[in-house]
């Protein structure tokens, strides 16, 4: 239980202070002092518990991401990631967002595929003025990153949608005031990955979280939740499995706790490499799971329970417009792979507001939602989003591309990722106007599988490569048919099935249009590649 020895780099300097404890070091000594006073331990460890990391110094291409030293790599300036619960936003606080944004960030932001919105540019000397920015509005970087529990994913329409199970909501919120900054949680060994909705759309990819709620219908007991543990991806991807359990909302928090609990007395501290609730899940297995968190983190003994659906629509973003239950909209657009900027922020919050809105929302697709728009405001709204290229009936490409924030901005990332998938998306709306079936592409700057590149049906892993010419230069390993929610699997990856960023439209147009020959009726691209002959897929 506890610390496992020897201890790593990182059990020791959590052992030797809490993350938490930093942020009165940033306050009172870095931030007057500047970047060149930050302790090494605070700099690279520390500082994550406060969503701060130092991003990836301009010009180091690729091929030095595993050959540098970390000191090599880092810029003076840092990453800042503002924690987003559940994805709901105000008005306010988005425009704060954007107001940060423009001062200190360079107009910087991406919305994250876990709903949080991340800033680049950051100076030391600006944090302590950030969190007062955000602070006054209600937004927090408290424990967006590091080895804690970080932001809890919500559905995005949750007490909103006509279609709603159940809606999570007062978990989510319950969970943040009882436990985010309690130093009960605040030193895990790695990082804690949390999911909540009740919505029949499945809209929180519950398959890859340490613990995943799921909205069912328990026969004799009404509407609550299917418990999930021990999904992940990076380089060793894991699906969660079920627990059996029913959990009513108000049991939420306290099984919660429980399972982070496990986590931090059981978890595999020693190797950094297998620190995630998902080897420790693989070893036990959920029935013996389950009864240590009944025996001796619950005391009571859990309801059994049916498993959920399968998600009720093939596109699982809410992009488009859909009914509230209270008679008015709630309208969904794609930005291009999550980036927007800081003025940008401000005019969404603009046009918000003047169609009667006061409440938006991030999804896990890195799209957002305005939410409680009056049906003679429908149409108008989404014109004014239009006008800002932010379609609400956007092409398969648009809607079904994601991307992490590569060697732009990460220290881990050997591509470049954000700017590609933008003319990516505009490329294959070109070559294929006419392809209307759902299609996820997801693109990873390095094997660690931020952009979910195992769980899409084009997945892209970024890498070097060599072209025609035998020249070095970036390109991705291709994984092909990964799924969550329908038979939710890993996909296929062809033995040496690599391509250069150049040839990338090529090999996607090519493969799409033998999908589209091939295809049987109603079949999805996931189906298809699983069962394609290896020459298909090439």
């Amino acid at each position: 239980m506890g610390h496992f020895t020897p201890l790593n780099a990182n059990e020791q300097f959590k052992k030797d202070d809490d993350g938490l404890n930093v942020r009165t070091r940033i306050e009172t000594i870095y931030s007057q002092r500047g970047f060149d006073s930050i302790d090494p331990a605070d700099l690279r460890g520390r500082m994550r518990w406060w969503g701060l990391y130092t991003q990836r110094k301009a010009g180091i291409d690729g091929g030095k991401t595993a050959i540098l030293e970390p000191h090599e790599l880092d810029d003076e300036h840092f990453m800042l990631r503002v924690r987003i619960d559940g994805g709901r936003l105000t008005t306010a606080q988005l425009r704060a967002i954007g107001e940060v944004s423009e001062t200190y960030a360079r107009g910087t932001a991406d919305i994250t595929d876990r709903q949080n919105i991340q800033l680049h540019w950051i100076r030391i000397e600006d944090v302590p003025a950030i969190w007062q920015k955000l602070e006054a509005v209600g937004l927090s970087t408290t424990e967006a990153c590091g080895d804690c529990p970080r932001v809890i994913i919500g559905s995005p329409v949750a007490g909103i949608a006509e279609d709603e199970i159940i809606d999570g909501s007062w978990a989510v919120d319950e969970i943040h005031e009882r436990y985010i900054g309690d130093k009960e949680f605040s030193n895990l060994p790695r990082k804690f990955k949390t999911a909540i909705s009740g919505s029949p759309v499945q809209d929180v990819v519950h398959e890859i979280n340490d613990i995943a709620f799921v909205g069912v219908v328990h026969p004799e007991h009404g509407p609550g939740f299917d418990v999930w543990v021990g999904g992940g991806l990076s380089t060793n991807p894991r699906l969660a499995e079920r627990l059996g359990a029913w959990v009513p909302l108000e049991q939420v928090p306290d099984v919660w706790a429980g399972v982070v609990g496990i986590f931090r007395d059981y978890g595999y501290r020693r190797l950094r490499t297998r620190a995630r609730l998902k080897f420790l899940m693989a070893d036990w297995g959920p029935e013996k799971f389950r009864q240590i968190l009944e025996d001796d983190y619950l005391k009571t003994k859990l309801i059994d329970g049916p498993a959920p659906a399968e998600p009720s629509t093939r596109w699982r973003d809410h992009v488009g417009v859909h009914p509230q239950q209270d008679g008015n909209f709630y309208v969904g657009f794609a930005p291009r792979v999550g980036r927007i900027d800081g003025p940008t922020l401000a005019k969404i919050a603009d046009v918000a507001a003047a169609h009667g809105s006061d409440r938006l929302r991030t999804t896990v697709e890195q799209k957002m939602i305005i939410l409680d728009v009056a049906p003679d405001q429908v149409e108008p709204l989404v014109a004014a989003l239009d006008a800002l290229d932010f379609q609400v009936r956007p092409s398969s490409f648009r809607r079904g591309t994601i991307a992490c924030t590569g060697i732009e901005f990460c220290k881990l990332a050997i591509v470049e990722t954000k700017g590609r998938g933008h003319d990516l998306i505009s490329d294959l709306e070109k070559r294929l106007p006419d392809f209307d079936q759902p299609i996820s592409i997801n693109i990873n700057g390095c094997p660690n599988a931020c952009a979910r590149i195992q769980t899409g049906d084009f997945g892209l892993k970024g890498q070097l490569v060599l072209n025609a010419e035998g020249e070095q230069v970036e390109g991705f390993q291709v994984h092909l048919g990964g799924s969550l929610g329908f038979e939710a699997g890993f996909g296929r990856k062809l033995r040496g099935l690599k391509v250069t960023a150049a040839e990338l439209p090529d090999y996607i147009e090519r493969v799409l249009r033998r999908f589209e020959e091939e295809r049987t009726d109603d079949e999805r691209f996931a189906e298809w590649a699983l069962r394609a002959d290896e020459g298909a897929l090439k």
